[in-house]
């Protein structure tokens, strides 16, 4: 068994793009439109691990996913969480859980879909302007 990809229902796929690769990093792999079906798929994958994959799903007819708390996180390791999640708040993303503890950070996508980000390897030792930060809103 192999780990292909996770399917998430984006409601503004020009939002989720921008999030998704503008500010999280992701890079496009490929994208199949539907005529027929009226949906589009986007196949999202980090720089160099090409193998495990996100799939957004546009449907072009409006509906409503709810709050998207029930699917659980996508996660995501890093090589510098301070740096990643600078990288996030420059780019206007709100950091609902930051990395007070040099570790984890979670942030939310347009469509309320939680991201986890962890620290590869060790935690890095605690600082400021993060380990001083409030969660903000639900993660």
């Amino acid at each position: 068994m192999k780990y292909l990809h996770t399917m998430v229902r984006v409601t503004d796929l020009e939002a989720s793009l921008a999030f998704y690769c503008d500010h999280l990093g992701l890079v496009e792999q490929r994208r199949h439109d539907s005529e027929s079906g009226r949906f589009t798929l986007v196949f999202l994958a980090a720089p160099g691990d090409e193998s495990a994959q996100i799939e957004l799903t546009w449907n072009w007819d409006p509906e409503n996913y709810g709050g998207g708390r029930n699917f659980g996180h996508i996660a995501y390791a890093v090589d510098d969480i301070y740096a990643a999640c600078q990288r996030l708040l420059d780019g206007g993303v709100v950091i609902n859980r930051p990395p007070r503890d040099g570790r984890m950070a979670f942030v939310r996508s347009p469509d309320l879909i939680s991201i986890e980000l962890l620290q590869k390897g060790t935690a890095l030792p605690p600082r400021e302007p993060w380990a001083s930060m409030p969660n903000v809103g639900e993660w």
